[in-house]
């Protein structure tokens, strides 16, 4: 179900509790919202549509990807860029990472770690600091 994206930003700042196997209609409410958004948002994380749980979606090329109870294990070359948000009107700087590599349980609750480089990393890193109540 396409949710309406969450302005509130005391909602917002606060940290996401883990996911589990009970959050199966949040990841789909979050992919078909992300889908919705698709061409003007390529990653949106569970709080953005209210819900305070460590789950983030993000497009790379024409593909999902969800990720639950993300970590970033290891970042390399920071540097400074701007970007927006959904939920948040304008533009900041922010500091990110050109190569991270992040753990994560995939939608069927398995295990991974992959490593991403420049705007997917970008954006990862961006939804990654929704779930820490961390915003641009």
């Amino acid at each position: 179900m396409i949710k309406e994206i969450n302005h509130d930003i005391i909602f917002l700042k606060k940290k996401a509790t883990p996911a589990s196997k009970k959050d199966t209609q949040t990841i789909t409410d979050l992919c078909d919202t992300l889908a919705h958004y698709q061409d003007h948002c390529v990653g949106m994380a569970a709080n953005m549509i209210g819900v305070n749980k460590q789950i983030i979606a993000c497009y790379f090329g024409p593909f999902m990807t969800v990720m639950l109870n993300p970590q970033i294990t290891h970042k390399e070359n920071p540097y400074t860029t701007t970007e927006g948000c959904l939920s948040l009107a304008g533009q900041r700087e922010v500091k990110r990472y050109e190569k991270i590599t992040v753990t994560y349980l995939d939608k069927n609750f398995t295990r991974q770690s992959q490593t991403f480089s420049g705007f997917f990393a970008q954006t990862i890193q961006h939804e990654i600091d929704h779930l820490h109540g961390i915003l641009i």
